[in-house]
């Protein structure tokens, strides 16, 4: 069955419309892209008696873009050919925008990366004015460029500095911001308007003309040889080094294929595009971020985590304990989805002050013109403070998030989970508390499961859900639904201390505290844990949660371990934490100062007494070292929790490791970055740390059992 239908009016208009078959959405697929091939043709031959062209589709979305199975696939020994397929499509795409007859976009749904590009191909656009459409080029979130001459358009029609935060960043707009750029020719009320205004242009333009093909024509925005087109862009390479530090190709590329297009003709551009394009096809960093940013979020947020066989759950109630940073949070992802919270503290002056954050964060989005008075007042209108227990009664799910202590919990629990509805669920959100042990104050530990939210609530996408040893999977699935309805991004691990998250983020700090330990110079520490992607150096990140409450935390394990009749293994960041806070007294940033300086004005900066303190920066630890140090410790206690069934998939460890973690995105996650440095190569790379600075970079059993079966990660 052909993907494309081909219809042609009594006036002479031939409308196309996209209808891939056996597929909710469009793609480009090998059979699309023939069918599109014969059917430009098809348009030559035909031009003299056709009137204009429409493209549009019978999906709920105008065109999904490219296949990545097949880029994926796409080797370095075959980047000659990939060029070539890449030219003659759009050598074809060419044919279809220098018809002599006019070609509109009818876009009744999302367009984006090829279906925005089949867009700008046309001579007019029209949407329809819906905000749940979304219009854009997001490859550069994969690690590619627009290949289909995205970034070549986007330029020409819009000028390099307006185009690059489509092409470079990967902006994503709406109709009506897409059309106040000029991107659009108009929006369409309906589906039938949307043909008319298409229509009705191409009656009133029989012969147009791309402004890129007409004689004479000037990019906007300046010429690219201008000075300040050249102070432009090298201030903008110079921001993507500092920003990226050489990790991530691809807005590099995008910025050499756009400066480099405007020099030249089109048809020369486009050239330049393809090279670009080649280079990031066959790179591993894209490789890296399409398996995990494309496949497997698309496998979390289709439910593959989820347990089948229950219906999908709806929150109309919901109800957080203790109203304190991350209650106040919780409450604000659940009213901006419409779900009414009651926010309950033991006081009603600390519950207001819990709704007033929420009220805060409203009232900046007033500021900036992106939502109503009205809106905010509504939205505000869903919380319900409260110091009283029977203000949660009939909730369907209920939320602790009280401080990290076992008996609060245990006790806020036992008063709350009474009001629960029937079927309804209690969460525990503990970063590090396991959750079988909580559930023993529960009345039925079966009901019980921990949500684990990142602070900010408001900025962090991530929410770890934690399997108790007795939640049963009808929770976990009404668990997983609620996250979803918050538009929060869910990974399920097991129970265990730490989790996976907190677990992992921990040998991060260490990692870096144990080279200051070994006498490293604390300035590269942070440099290198920068350079390879993470968001801020360890020592900026102890400062951050507060040594004193590591100190708690590092006291409490020892305690349960002992009860379990286990061992702590003293790690070498304890020393040095415990110095920081008992004996120099700097244990963070709330408490005044730790491993930086916090001035009342002016940026923060290393302490200059940390080198006397610890090790002198002395110790010539090679730089490469350090750099793998930050990222293979992370990778190691990944595969750790793989091994120990804390976690059940690698997409849930380089999702939760990217955004729960701040592990780099360039990698795809901890267990891609193992997958793609090689197993066996990174077996041996482990064991050279591990003989140099410690047994906690011995690799696993479950490293060394696949490395020898040549196996991945799946």
């Amino acid at each position: 069955m052909n993907p494309i239908r081909f219809e042609k009016t009594a006036d002479g208009i031939v409308t196309l419309t996209f209808d891939a078959p056996e597929q909710s959405a469009n793609t480009m697929t090998v059979a699309f892209k023939q069918a599109f091939s014969n059917v430009i043709h098809k348009l030559v031959s035909e031009q003299d008696h056709i009137a204009g062209v429409v493209l549009t589709s019978a999906k709920k979305t105008f065109f999904a873009g490219g296949n990545l199975k097949d880029l994926m696939a796409v080797t370095p020994d075959q980047s000659e050919e990939f060029f070539k397929r890449s030219m003659t499509t759009k050598l074809e795409h060419r044919l279809l925008e220098k018809l002599r007859v006019p070609v509109v976009a009818a876009i009744n749904g999302t367009a984006l990366g090829g279906g925005w590009e089949l867009c700008l191909m046309s001579h007019a656009r029209f949407c329809l004015d819906d905000d749940k459409i979304m219009l854009g080029l997001p490859e550069v979130t994969l690690g590619l460029l627009p290949g289909a001459g995205g970034v070549v358009r986007m330029t020409r029609l819009l000028g390099l500095k307006a185009a690059l935060p489509y092409v470079m960043e990967g902006k994503i707009v709406k109709p009506s911001e897409a059309f106040k750029a000029g991107l659009l020719n108009g929006l369409a009320k309906t589906p039938g308007e949307l043909l008319e205004q298409a229509h009705a242009w191409i009656r009133q333009n029989p012969h147009p003309i791309q402004p890129w093909d007409t004689e004479g024509f000037t990019i906007p925005g300046g010429k690219p040889d201008s000075a300040e087109l050249a102070d432009f862009i090298k201030q903008t390479a110079e921001a993507l080094d500092k920003k990226h530090h050489g990790c991530m190709p691809a807005p590099v590329a995008i910025l050499a294929a756009a400066h480099e297009g405007m020099m030249v003709d089109i048809d020369s551009a486009l050239q330049i595009e393809a090279k670009y394009m080649t280079q990031l096809v066959t790179h591993p960093v894209s490789k890296n971020m399409i398996n995990t940013f494309f496949f497997q979020m698309g496998e979390i947020k289709s439910g593959k985590s989820r347990p089948d066989g229950f219906p999908k759950a709806t929150f109309t109630k919901v109800g957080v304990l203790g109203a304190g940073l991350m209650g106040a949070g919780i409450t604000y992802a659940n009213v901006m989805r419409g779900i009414p919270t009651v926010l309950k503290d033991v006081s009603m002056a600390a519950a207001l002050k819990g709704k007033n954050y929420t009220e805060k964060l409203l009232n900046k989005r007033v500021e900036k013109g992106l939502l109503s008075e009205d809106k905010r007042d509504a939205i505000l209108s869903l919380i319900t403070p409260t110091d009283q227990t029977r203000d949660l009664q009939d909730c369907d799910l209920i939320i602790e998030a009280v401080f990290e202590k076992r008996e609060l919990k245990a006790q806020v629990t036992k008063e709350a989970e009474p009001m629960l509805r029937a079927e309804g669920i209690f969460a525990s959100n503990t970063s590090t508390l396991p959750i079988t042990g909580l559930a023993v104050a529960s009345s039925n530990a079966s009901n019980f499961i921990g949500l684990h939210f990142f602070s900010p609530v408001d900025k962090m996408p991530l929410v770890e859900i934690i399997k108790g040893a007795h939640t049963s999977p009808e929770t976990l699935a009404r668990a997983y639904d609620y996250v979803m309805q918050i538009s929060k991004t869910p990974i399920v691990v097991n129970d265990s201390r730490g989790f996976f998250t907190s677990r992992v983020f921990r040998t991060f700090r260490n990692e870096g505290i144990s080279m200051l330990a070994d006498g490293a110079d604390p300035v590269l520490i942070e440099k290198a844990s920068v350079e390879v992607g993470m968001p801020v150096g360890p020592l900026a990140v102890a400062d951050e949660v507060s040594m004193a409450l590591s100190i708690s935390v590092t006291q409490q394990t020892k305690l349960d371990l002992e009860a379990e009749g286990k061992t702590y293994q003293p790690h070498a960041a304890d020393a040095v934490v415990e110095k920081m806070v008992n004996v120099l007294k700097r244990p963070g940033r709330a408490g005044g100062g730790g491993f930086y300086e916090y001035p009342a004005e002016g940026r923060k900066f290393l302490w200059p007494e940390l080198s006397k303190h610890f090790g002198g920066g002395t110790l010539d630890i090679p730089y490469q070292d350090m750099k793998d140090r930050i990222l293979f410790i992370q990778a190691i206690e990944t595969i750790r929790c793989l091994e120990e069934g804390v976690l059940e998939s690698s997409r849930d460890a380089n999702i939760g490791s990217i955004m729960g973690i701040g592990f780099p995105k360039w990698t795809g996650g901890a267990i891609q970055f193992v997958n793609q440095y090689g197993l066996e190569k990174f077996t041996m790379r482990a064991q050279e740390l591990a003989a140099k600075y410690g047994q906690r970079f011995n690799p696993p059993e479950l490293l060394i059992k696949n490395a020898k079966d040549g196996l991945r990660f799946e």
